[in-house]
């Protein structure tokens, strides 16, 4: 899953340049609505905003389902738990963040509503890279030594 998210996190980056070098606000809105379908994380249809809903549902399951019985099989994970936690919050808000800017950008060409959207796009690839990067060093010990998710 980490892997899919990277991939298109370097999409994600390189419309965050466009958008800094002056393409146009419906051009941008365009670009992030077609990563609904684009790919194979949007493929899944969540029923939401493109990559942005995938990353939240992503955390959710995460928080709900994996989170617990990390805690419960590795209690020394906890302060990682919490880390991770704090992380999802954050990125919680820059997912917000990007949908809003795209919007805004979308329904008016703004210089300030295009700087808006391109520091959105660069502070959420710059933290989910980090977050994605602190999640697999700290849990993948644990998460090899299970044999499997039942209990």
């Amino acid at each position: 899953m980490h892997r899919l998210i990277r991939r298109d996190l370097q999409t994600v980056r390189a419309l965050a340049a466009d958008v800094s070098a002056g393409l146009p606000g419906d051009d941008a809105a365009a670009a992030i609505q077609s990563l609904e379908v684009g790919g194979p994380l949007w493929q899944l249809k969540i029923n939401c905003l493109q990559y942005c809903r995938f990353v939240h549902s992503h955390h959710r399951a995460e928080s709900a389902l994996l989170f617990p019985r990390l805690r419960l099989t590795n209690p020394a994970l906890g302060p990682v738990v919490d880390k991770l936690e704090a992380d999802h919050a954050e990125v919680s808000e820059l997912l917000d963040d990007v949908s809003a800017a795209a919007a805004d950008l979308a329904s008016q060409e703004d210089p300030v509503a295009r700087r808006r959207l391109a520091v959105a796009l660069a502070s959420l690839s710059t933290v989910l890279l980090a977050h994605l990067d602190y999640e697999e060093v700290h849990i993948a010990d644990t998460l090899r030594s299970w044999a499997g998710w039942g209990w």
